[in-house]
């Protein structure tokens, strides 16, 4: 029973130290000035994205990301197996509708866990009208350390990630981020 107690006490002790650590460079790091930070390319918030050129889903066009735009772009990392995904294209589609004039959106289709004609299949039944891009061998999501579908990225006309979502996310929220994002001057 002792012996127990002492290694729970190490555990504890072990993770409060990590806590502490872990606490101390996030400091470090909000002291970071902004221009540094918004230099660096990472697929995180505040950053820079990672520049990517793609061909659409038809082959006939090329859509660039990285550096600075016209114009905000979404962009939506899907596969057509992903049950979230399926949920959230309805919403996508009149997320798009609405905003196409002010905001480009890319549905990323990661074509390595997929099949170009499943993602057919989805943007045909889901009735996509953004550009449909494919990222055949998962380079591009792997450029923005992408763990789960779907995720979306909301990325400023200077090329900073402003928002990232992982997973699900009310288009409520989506569209309020879009909204924030258009009316600043």
């Amino acid at each position: 029973m002792r012996k127990s107690t002492i290694i729970l006490a190490l555990v504890l002790l072990l993770g409060a130290t990590g806590i502490w650590l872990n606490t101390k460079s996030a400091g470090l790091e909000r002291e970071t000035s902004a221009a540094v930070r918004n230099s660096k390319v990472a697929p995180l918030v505040n950053y820079q994205a990672p520049a990517f050129e793609l061909k659409s889903i038809d082959g006939t066009q090329t859509y660039r990301v990285g550096g600075e735009r016209e114009r905000p772009v979404l962009i939506n990392f899907w596969a057509s197996w992903c049950g979230p995904c399926k949920l959230e294209a309805p919403d996508l589609v009149k997320i798009y509708a609405k905003y196409q004039s002010q905001l480009d959106m890319y549905a990323v289709n990661v074509t390595s866990t997929d099949s170009k004609k499943d993602a057919q299949a989805f943007v045909d039944e889901y009735g996509l009208i953004n550009p449909i891009l494919m990222d055949l061998d998962g380079s591009v999501f792997g450029a923005y350390n992408g763990m789960a579908f779907p995720t979306n990225l909301l990325i400023d006309k200077s090329g900073t990630i402003r928002k990232l979502y992982i997973g699900l996310r009310p288009a409520s929220q989506i569209e309020a981020d879009i909204q924030e994002l258009l009316d600043e001057k």
